[in-house]
Protein backbone atom coordinates (compact mmCIF):
# COMPACT_ATOMS: atom_id res chain seq x y z
CA UNK A 1 0.00 0.00 0.00
CA UNK A 2 1.36 3.49 -1.04
CA UNK A 3 1.98 5.89 1.97
CA UNK A 4 -0.53 8.51 0.17
CA UNK A 5 -3.41 5.69 0.38
CA UNK A 6 -1.89 4.65 3.81
CA UNK A 7 -2.97 8.57 4.96
CA UNK A 8 -6.35 8.78 3.36
CA UNK A 9 -7.60 8.13 6.29
CA UNK A 10 -6.63 11.75 7.47
CA UNK A 11 -8.82 13.00 4.97
CA UNK A 12 -12.64 12.79 7.28
CA UNK A 13 -13.68 11.83 10.00
CA UNK A 14 -15.35 9.17 11.90
CA UNK A 15 -18.59 11.19 12.56
CA UNK A 16 -19.14 12.11 9.14
CA UNK A 17 -20.70 10.18 6.30
CA UNK A 18 -19.75 10.54 2.83
CA UNK A 19 -22.68 12.05 1.89
CA UNK A 20 -22.05 14.75 4.61
CA UNK A 21 -24.77 13.73 6.92
CA UNK A 22 -23.99 12.85 10.66
CA UNK A 23 -22.83 9.76 11.10
CA UNK A 24 -23.78 8.79 14.76
CA UNK A 25 -21.41 6.16 16.68
CA UNK A 26 -22.13 3.35 18.91
CA UNK A 27 -19.13 2.19 20.66
CA UNK A 28 -19.46 -0.62 22.35
CA UNK A 29 -19.15 -1.14 26.18
CA UNK A 30 -15.65 -0.66 27.49
CA UNK A 31 -14.69 -3.04 30.23
CA UNK A 32 -10.99 -3.64 31.96
CA UNK A 33 -8.24 -2.47 34.23
CA UNK A 34 -8.10 1.16 32.59
CA UNK A 35 -11.66 1.89 32.48
CA UNK A 36 -11.80 0.26 36.00
CA UNK A 37 -9.78 3.00 37.02
CA UNK A 38 -10.96 5.99 35.17
CA UNK A 39 -14.55 5.39 36.31
CA UNK A 40 -13.06 5.84 39.70
CA UNK A 41 -11.49 8.74 39.11
CA UNK A 42 -14.68 10.43 36.79
CA UNK A 43 -16.69 9.68 40.59
CA UNK A 44 -14.36 11.25 42.40
CA UNK A 45 -14.44 14.51 40.34
CA UNK A 46 -18.12 13.96 39.83
CA UNK A 47 -17.93 14.14 43.16
CA UNK A 48 -16.11 16.71 43.83
CA UNK A 49 -17.92 19.11 41.10
CA UNK A 50 -20.96 18.63 42.58
CA UNK A 51 -20.19 19.42 46.03
CA UNK A 52 -17.53 22.37 45.78
CA UNK A 53 -20.63 25.12 44.92
CA UNK A 54 -22.18 23.64 48.66
CA UNK A 55 -18.74 23.30 50.64
CA UNK A 56 -18.25 26.60 52.76
CA UNK A 57 -14.99 27.13 54.58
CA UNK A 58 -15.52 30.23 57.31
CA UNK A 59 -18.55 31.00 56.00
CA UNK A 60 -17.11 31.71 51.76
CA UNK A 61 -18.32 28.94 49.25
CA UNK A 62 -15.39 26.38 48.48
CA UNK A 63 -15.15 27.37 44.46
CA UNK A 64 -17.14 30.95 43.11
CA UNK A 65 -16.92 32.28 39.65
CA UNK A 66 -19.15 35.53 40.07
CA UNK A 67 -18.49 37.25 37.29
CA UNK A 68 -21.57 39.75 37.57
CA UNK A 69 -20.30 41.08 41.06
CA UNK A 70 -16.86 40.13 40.79
CA UNK A 71 -16.35 37.65 43.38
CA UNK A 72 -14.45 34.66 43.43
CA UNK A 73 -13.59 32.50 45.90
CA UNK A 74 -10.90 29.85 45.59
CA UNK A 75 -10.74 26.83 48.15
CA UNK A 76 -12.81 28.82 50.71
CA UNK A 77 -10.31 32.42 50.21
CA UNK A 78 -11.97 35.33 48.79
CA UNK A 79 -10.65 37.04 45.55
CA UNK A 80 -11.70 40.44 44.71
CA UNK A 81 -10.71 42.83 41.52
CA UNK A 82 -7.93 44.03 43.14
CA UNK A 83 -6.52 40.08 43.08
CA UNK A 84 -6.90 40.55 39.10
CA UNK A 85 -3.33 39.46 39.18
CA UNK A 86 -3.08 36.71 40.91
CA UNK A 87 -5.70 35.33 38.76
CA UNK A 88 -3.99 36.22 35.49
CA UNK A 89 -0.70 34.30 37.12
CA UNK A 90 -2.84 31.35 37.89
CA UNK A 91 -4.39 31.07 34.63
CA UNK A 92 -0.94 30.85 32.93
CA UNK A 93 0.02 28.19 35.87
CA UNK A 94 -2.79 26.55 34.29
CA UNK A 95 -1.88 26.50 30.32
CA UNK A 96 2.06 25.93 31.16
CA UNK A 97 0.87 22.81 33.00
CA UNK A 98 -1.23 22.03 30.36
CA UNK A 99 1.22 22.28 27.71
CA UNK A 100 4.29 20.36 29.65
CA UNK A 101 1.49 17.95 31.05
CA UNK A 102 0.74 17.22 26.85
CA UNK A 103 4.09 17.26 25.28
CA UNK A 104 4.65 14.20 27.99
CA UNK A 105 1.59 12.29 28.17
CA UNK A 106 -0.08 13.72 25.03
CA UNK A 107 -4.17 14.31 25.54
CA UNK A 108 -4.48 12.29 28.57
CA UNK A 109 -5.98 15.09 30.34
CA UNK A 110 -8.85 14.57 27.59
CA UNK A 111 -9.37 10.92 28.93
CA UNK A 112 -9.31 11.44 31.95
CA UNK A 113 -10.62 15.00 33.52
CA UNK A 114 -12.28 16.57 30.88
CA UNK A 115 -15.58 17.89 32.23
CA UNK A 116 -16.81 17.06 28.71
CA UNK A 117 -15.35 13.12 28.42
CA UNK A 118 -16.47 12.62 32.03
CA UNK A 119 -19.67 13.79 31.32
CA UNK A 120 -20.54 12.35 28.14
CA UNK A 121 -18.82 8.48 28.91
CA UNK A 122 -19.45 8.23 32.71
CA UNK A 123 -22.81 9.54 32.83
CA UNK A 124 -24.73 10.12 29.72
CA UNK A 125 -22.95 6.81 27.68
CA UNK A 126 -23.91 4.77 31.01
CA UNK A 127 -27.13 5.44 31.14
CA UNK A 128 -27.50 5.15 27.24
CA UNK A 129 -26.29 1.99 27.91
CA UNK A 130 -28.45 0.99 30.60
CA UNK A 131 -31.72 1.72 28.76
CA UNK A 132 -30.91 0.72 24.87
CA UNK A 133 -28.26 -1.94 25.71
CA UNK A 134 -24.72 -2.19 24.01
CA UNK A 135 -23.87 -1.71 20.61
CA UNK A 136 -25.57 -4.19 18.87
CA UNK A 137 -28.89 -3.37 20.53
CA UNK A 138 -28.38 0.25 20.06
CA UNK A 139 -27.72 0.05 16.16
CA UNK A 140 -30.65 -2.81 16.45
CA UNK A 141 -32.84 0.05 17.86
CA UNK A 142 -31.83 3.11 15.41
CA UNK A 143 -32.39 1.04 11.78
CA UNK A 144 -35.61 -0.15 13.69
CA UNK A 145 -38.98 1.41 12.53
CA UNK A 146 -40.50 3.73 15.31
CA UNK A 147 -42.71 1.16 17.07
CA UNK A 148 -43.65 1.10 20.93
CA UNK A 149 -40.29 -0.35 21.96
CA UNK A 150 -38.21 2.30 19.92
CA UNK A 151 -40.85 5.40 20.91
CA UNK A 152 -40.21 4.10 24.82
CA UNK A 153 -36.67 3.39 24.93
CA UNK A 154 -36.30 6.93 23.24
CA UNK A 155 -38.25 9.01 25.20
CA UNK A 156 -37.00 7.39 28.51
CA UNK A 157 -33.68 8.30 27.44
CA UNK A 158 -34.29 11.87 25.92
CA UNK A 159 -36.60 12.40 29.06
CA UNK A 160 -33.40 11.51 31.25
CA UNK A 161 -30.67 13.41 29.27
CA UNK A 162 -33.16 16.18 29.89
CA UNK A 163 -32.78 15.95 33.74
CA UNK A 164 -29.26 15.21 33.80
CA UNK A 165 -28.88 18.46 32.01
CA UNK A 166 -30.94 19.95 33.90
CA UNK A 167 -29.68 19.60 37.28
CA UNK A 168 -25.75 20.18 35.49
CA UNK A 169 -27.01 23.46 34.92
CA UNK A 170 -27.97 24.39 38.19
CA UNK A 171 -24.69 23.55 39.65
CA UNK A 172 -23.37 25.44 36.93
CA UNK A 173 -25.41 28.43 37.94
CA UNK A 174 -24.21 27.60 41.80
CA UNK A 175 -21.01 28.36 40.84
CA UNK A 176 -22.07 31.78 38.73
CA UNK A 177 -24.64 33.33 41.37
CA UNK A 178 -23.29 31.28 44.45
CA UNK A 179 -25.01 27.91 46.03
CA UNK A 180 -27.39 29.87 48.90
CA UNK A 181 -28.93 31.97 46.22
CA UNK A 182 -29.86 28.79 44.41
CA UNK A 183 -31.17 27.39 46.77
CA UNK A 184 -32.94 30.08 47.65
CA UNK A 185 -34.27 30.48 44.26
CA UNK A 186 -35.48 26.71 44.24
CA UNK A 187 -37.11 27.37 47.64
CA UNK A 188 -39.43 30.64 46.38
CA UNK A 189 -40.47 28.66 43.56
CA UNK A 190 -40.29 29.46 39.79
CA UNK A 191 -42.19 32.02 39.25
CA UNK A 192 -40.60 34.20 41.47
CA UNK A 193 -37.75 33.78 39.64
CA UNK A 194 -39.10 33.47 35.95
CA UNK A 195 -35.69 35.37 34.69
CA UNK A 196 -33.53 33.30 36.03
CA UNK A 197 -35.59 29.89 34.92
CA UNK A 198 -35.42 31.21 31.45
CA UNK A 199 -31.44 31.27 31.47
CA UNK A 200 -31.66 28.17 33.28
CA UNK A 201 -33.81 26.28 30.88
CA UNK A 202 -31.32 27.75 27.75
CA UNK A 203 -27.81 26.44 29.65
CA UNK A 204 -29.96 22.82 29.92
CA UNK A 205 -30.82 22.94 25.95
CA UNK A 206 -27.37 23.51 25.70
CA UNK A 207 -25.80 20.75 27.42
CA UNK A 208 -28.99 18.47 26.68
CA UNK A 209 -28.08 19.59 22.65
CA UNK A 210 -23.86 18.81 23.62
CA UNK A 211 -24.92 15.39 25.21
CA UNK A 212 -27.43 13.87 23.25
CA UNK A 213 -26.67 15.17 19.81
CA UNK A 214 -23.25 16.94 19.25
CA UNK A 215 -21.54 14.40 21.78
CA UNK A 216 -17.99 13.27 20.40
CA UNK A 217 -17.60 16.47 17.73
CA UNK A 218 -17.10 18.68 20.76
CA UNK A 219 -14.04 16.86 21.25
CA UNK A 220 -12.78 16.64 17.21
CA UNK A 221 -14.41 19.81 16.07
CA UNK A 222 -15.02 22.19 18.63
CA UNK A 223 -12.34 21.98 21.71
CA UNK A 224 -9.22 23.76 20.85
CA UNK A 225 -7.10 21.86 22.93
CA UNK A 226 -7.27 18.97 20.40
CA UNK A 227 -5.91 21.42 17.66
CA UNK A 228 -3.10 22.67 20.29
CA UNK A 229 -2.12 18.85 20.73
CA UNK A 230 -0.80 18.52 17.39
CA UNK A 231 1.74 21.36 17.72
CA UNK A 232 2.93 19.97 21.23
CA UNK A 233 3.47 16.42 20.49
CA UNK A 234 6.48 14.87 18.84
CA UNK A 235 7.92 11.30 18.42
CA UNK A 236 8.95 11.65 22.31
CA UNK A 237 5.14 11.94 23.77
CA UNK A 238 3.26 9.21 25.41
CA UNK A 239 0.36 8.77 24.09
CA UNK A 240 -2.35 5.68 23.64
CA UNK A 241 -0.13 3.50 21.00
CA UNK A 242 -0.52 0.46 18.87
CA UNK A 243 2.83 -1.27 18.31
CA UNK A 244 3.18 -1.56 14.57
CA UNK A 245 6.64 -3.36 15.42
CA UNK A 246 5.11 -6.27 16.67
CA UNK A 247 1.71 -5.97 15.37
CA UNK A 248 2.30 -5.43 12.02
CA UNK A 249 5.61 -7.65 11.57
CA UNK A 250 6.82 -8.01 8.07
CA UNK A 251 3.53 -9.27 6.30
CA UNK A 252 1.04 -7.13 8.28
CA UNK A 253 -1.52 -7.63 10.29
CA UNK A 254 -4.01 -11.29 9.91
CA UNK A 255 -6.42 -12.91 11.11
CA UNK A 256 -6.15 -16.01 13.55
CA UNK A 257 -6.16 -18.92 12.12
CA UNK A 258 -6.36 -22.43 13.91
CA UNK A 259 -2.95 -24.04 14.19
CA UNK A 260 -0.72 -21.85 11.86
CA UNK A 261 2.72 -20.69 12.95
CA UNK A 262 2.57 -16.74 12.74
CA UNK A 263 6.36 -16.22 12.92
CA UNK A 264 6.52 -18.46 10.12
CA UNK A 265 3.93 -16.91 8.11
CA UNK A 266 5.68 -13.25 8.75
CA UNK A 267 2.73 -11.89 10.29
CA UNK A 268 2.48 -9.63 13.68
CA UNK A 269 0.32 -9.92 16.48
CA UNK A 270 -2.50 -7.93 15.50
CA UNK A 271 -5.41 -10.47 14.78
CA UNK A 272 -7.27 -7.70 12.91
CA UNK A 273 -10.40 -8.53 15.28
CA UNK A 274 -11.31 -4.43 15.02
CA UNK A 275 -12.60 -4.31 19.20
CA UNK A 276 -9.85 -1.02 19.44
CA UNK A 277 -12.20 0.58 16.40
CA UNK A 278 -15.19 -1.00 17.58
CA UNK A 279 -14.73 0.69 21.68
CA UNK A 280 -13.21 4.04 20.74
CA UNK A 281 -15.99 7.01 21.32
CA UNK A 282 -14.72 9.11 18.39
CA UNK A 283 -14.86 5.89 15.51
CA UNK A 284 -11.06 6.26 14.59
CA UNK A 285 -8.64 2.86 14.12
CA UNK A 286 -5.67 3.60 17.01
CA UNK A 287 -3.64 1.22 14.58
CA UNK A 288 -3.34 3.97 12.22
CA UNK A 289 -1.36 6.01 14.54
CA UNK A 290 -1.36 8.91 16.52
CA UNK A 291 -4.76 11.36 15.83
CA UNK A 292 -6.34 14.43 16.71
CA UNK A 293 -9.40 12.17 16.79
CA UNK A 294 -8.32 10.13 19.81
CA UNK A 295 -8.52 11.29 23.48
CA UNK A 296 -6.50 8.59 25.37
CA UNK A 297 -9.87 7.31 26.85
CA UNK A 298 -7.37 3.78 26.97
CA UNK A 299 -10.71 1.58 25.97
CA UNK A 300 -8.46 0.36 23.01
CA UNK A 301 -6.01 -1.11 25.42
CA UNK A 302 -8.70 -2.37 27.44
CA UNK A 303 -10.31 -4.34 24.38
CA UNK A 304 -6.79 -5.15 23.08
CA UNK A 305 -5.55 -6.59 26.33
CA UNK A 306 -8.67 -9.01 26.59
CA UNK A 307 -8.49 -10.37 22.84
CA UNK A 308 -4.52 -11.24 23.75
CA UNK A 309 -5.80 -12.88 26.35
CA UNK A 310 -8.36 -15.08 24.50
CA UNK A 311 -5.59 -15.61 22.31
CA UNK A 312 -2.49 -16.59 24.77
CA UNK A 313 -0.42 -13.50 23.03
CA UNK A 314 1.61 -10.86 25.48
CA UNK A 315 -0.30 -7.67 26.72
CA UNK A 316 0.52 -4.42 25.21
CA UNK A 317 -0.01 -4.46 21.94
CA UNK A 318 -1.93 -0.92 22.36
CA UNK A 319 -0.82 0.79 25.61
CA UNK A 320 0.85 3.95 26.91
CA UNK A 321 3.93 4.54 25.15
CA UNK A 322 5.87 7.23 22.61
CA UNK A 323 6.71 6.54 19.05
CA UNK A 324 10.34 6.05 19.80
CA UNK A 325 9.77 4.25 22.51
CA UNK A 326 7.80 1.45 19.60
CA UNK A 327 10.40 2.00 16.62
CA UNK A 328 13.86 2.82 18.44
CA UNK A 329 12.82 0.91 21.96
CA UNK A 330 13.98 4.78 23.70
CA UNK A 331 12.88 5.08 27.01
CA UNK A 332 11.86 9.07 28.28
CA UNK A 333 14.06 11.27 28.77
CA UNK A 334 13.67 15.01 29.76
CA UNK A 335 14.62 16.99 26.45
CA UNK A 336 15.83 20.72 26.63
CA UNK A 337 11.89 21.71 25.64
CA UNK A 338 10.79 19.68 28.69
CA UNK A 339 13.36 21.57 30.94
CA UNK A 340 12.35 24.70 29.55
CA UNK A 341 8.63 23.88 30.38
CA UNK A 342 9.32 22.96 33.79
CA UNK A 343 11.28 26.18 34.67
CA UNK A 344 8.60 28.44 33.50
CA UNK A 345 6.35 27.01 35.59
CA UNK A 346 8.68 26.56 38.81
CA UNK A 347 9.00 30.38 38.47
CA UNK A 348 5.48 31.08 37.95
CA UNK A 349 4.54 29.19 40.84
CA UNK A 350 7.24 30.65 42.88
CA UNK A 351 5.87 34.12 42.19
CA UNK A 352 2.31 33.07 42.70
CA UNK A 353 3.22 31.65 46.14
CA UNK A 354 4.98 34.79 47.05
CA UNK A 355 1.97 36.73 45.90
CA UNK A 356 -0.63 35.06 47.89
CA UNK A 357 1.81 35.23 50.86
CA UNK A 358 2.38 39.15 50.76
CA UNK A 359 -1.13 39.32 50.00
CA UNK A 360 -3.29 41.27 52.60
CA UNK A 361 -6.20 40.76 54.29
CA UNK A 362 -7.36 44.45 53.82
CA UNK A 363 -6.95 46.58 50.76
CA UNK A 364 -6.29 50.43 51.64
CA UNK A 365 -6.40 53.03 49.03
CA UNK A 366 -6.12 56.61 49.85
CA UNK A 367 -5.89 59.47 47.04
CA UNK A 368 -5.88 63.15 47.07
CA UNK A 369 -9.85 64.68 46.46
CA UNK A 370 -9.89 65.98 43.01
CA UNK A 371 -10.52 69.26 42.07
CA UNK A 372 -9.51 70.28 45.43
CA UNK A 373 -5.88 72.51 46.32
CA UNK A 374 -4.15 72.60 49.84
CA UNK A 375 -5.27 74.78 52.64
CA UNK A 376 -1.94 76.69 54.31
CA UNK A 377 -1.62 78.43 57.18
CA UNK A 378 1.42 79.99 58.59
CA UNK A 379 2.49 76.91 60.37
CA UNK A 380 0.89 73.88 58.48
CA UNK A 381 -0.42 72.09 55.07
CA UNK A 382 -3.65 70.38 54.91
CA UNK A 383 -5.32 68.40 52.57
CA UNK A 384 -8.39 66.33 51.68
CA UNK A 385 -8.56 62.56 50.84
CA UNK A 386 -11.02 59.70 50.06
CA UNK A 387 -10.22 56.61 51.15
CA UNK A 388 -11.70 53.54 50.37
CA UNK A 389 -11.19 49.77 51.78
CA UNK A 390 -11.64 46.33 50.87
CA UNK A 391 -11.92 43.60 53.46
CA UNK A 392 -10.94 40.81 52.07
CA UNK A 393 -11.59 38.64 55.19
CA UNK A 394 -14.73 36.43 56.32
CA UNK A 395 -14.20 38.51 59.85
CA UNK A 396 -15.39 42.62 60.91
CA UNK A 397 -12.38 44.44 61.21
CA UNK A 398 -12.66 46.78 64.53
CA UNK A 399 -11.63 50.08 65.63
CA UNK A 400 -10.06 50.88 62.80
CA UNK A 401 -7.62 54.08 63.14
CA UNK A 402 -5.57 56.05 60.10
CA UNK A 403 -1.82 57.18 61.53
CA UNK A 404 1.14 58.84 59.69
CA UNK A 405 4.22 57.04 59.69
CA UNK A 406 6.59 58.72 57.99
CA UNK A 407 5.78 62.14 59.11
CA UNK A 408 4.99 63.80 62.28
CA UNK A 409 1.14 65.50 61.99
CA UNK A 410 -2.34 64.71 62.42
CA UNK A 411 -4.93 62.36 60.57
CA UNK A 412 -8.66 63.01 60.98
CA UNK A 413 -11.42 60.89 59.95
CA UNK A 414 -14.93 62.69 58.72
CA UNK A 415 -17.16 59.99 61.52
CA UNK A 416 -14.32 59.13 63.39
CA UNK A 417 -13.26 55.68 63.90
CA UNK A 418 -14.67 53.24 62.05
CA UNK A 419 -15.21 49.78 61.27
CA UNK A 420 -15.60 47.68 58.17
CA UNK A 421 -17.77 44.84 57.61
CA UNK A 422 -16.94 40.92 56.15
CA UNK A 423 -16.06 41.28 52.91
CA UNK A 424 -16.87 44.43 52.61
CA UNK A 425 -15.98 47.79 51.30
CA UNK A 426 -16.03 51.01 53.14
CA UNK A 427 -15.30 54.61 51.85
CA UNK A 428 -14.88 57.68 53.64
CA UNK A 429 -12.92 60.99 53.63
CA UNK A 430 -10.36 62.44 55.95
CA UNK A 431 -8.03 64.99 56.51
CA UNK A 432 -4.40 65.10 57.00
CA UNK A 433 -2.42 68.16 58.11
CA UNK A 434 1.85 68.49 58.48
CA UNK A 435 3.56 71.35 59.95
CA UNK A 436 5.52 72.96 56.98
CA UNK A 437 8.92 72.13 58.40
CA UNK A 438 8.39 68.97 58.17
CA UNK A 439 7.84 69.20 54.24
CA UNK A 440 11.02 68.76 52.10
CA UNK A 441 9.43 69.43 48.58
CA UNK A 442 5.68 70.57 47.09
CA UNK A 443 4.71 66.86 46.51
CA UNK A 444 5.56 64.74 49.46
CA UNK A 445 5.18 61.01 49.67
CA UNK A 446 3.25 59.74 52.60
CA UNK A 447 3.43 56.48 54.58
CA UNK A 448 0.02 55.58 56.37
CA UNK A 449 0.05 52.88 58.79
CA UNK A 450 -3.89 50.95 59.01
CA UNK A 451 -4.61 50.10 62.49
CA UNK A 452 -7.21 47.64 63.93
CA UNK A 453 -7.48 47.62 67.78
CA UNK A 454 -4.07 49.69 68.02
CA UNK A 455 -2.58 46.55 65.87
CA UNK A 456 -0.75 47.30 62.50
CA UNK A 457 -2.91 45.27 59.94
CA UNK A 458 -1.73 47.27 56.66
CA UNK A 459 0.14 50.03 55.23
CA UNK A 460 -0.41 52.23 52.04
CA UNK A 461 1.21 55.32 50.39
CA UNK A 462 -0.14 58.85 49.01
CA UNK A 463 0.68 61.73 48.08
CA UNK A 464 0.68 65.18 49.84
CA UNK A 465 0.73 68.63 47.89
CA UNK A 466 2.13 71.50 49.90
CA UNK A 467 3.63 74.95 48.73
CA UNK A 468 6.91 75.36 46.85
CA UNK A 469 9.61 75.54 48.75
CA UNK A 470 12.44 78.65 48.41
CA UNK A 471 15.78 77.90 49.23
Amino acid sequence: MSTENKEIFRDSIGTISESGKRNFIFPKKPKGKFYNYRTFVSWVLLAFMLASPFIKIKGNQFLLFNVLERKFHIFGFPFWPQDFHLLVISLLISVVFVILFTVIFGRIFCGWMCPQTIFMEMVFRKVEYLIEGDRNKQIKLDKQDWNTEKIGKRLLKWMSFFIISFIISNVFLAYIIGSDEVLGYIKDGPIEHLSTLTYLLVFTVVFYFVFAWFREQVCIIVCPYGRLQGVLLDNKSINVAYDFVRGESENGRKKLRKDENRDDLGNGDCIDCKQCVLVCPTGIDIRNGTQLECINCTACIDACDEMMDKVGFERGLIRYASEDNIEKKEKFKFNARLIAYSAILTILVTVLTTMLFLRTDLEATILRLPGLTFQSTETTVKNVYTVKFINKTTEDIENVEIKLISHRGRIEVIGGIMSIKKQGLKEGTLFIEINKSDLSSSKEKLKIGIYSNGKLIEKTTTNFSGPIKIN
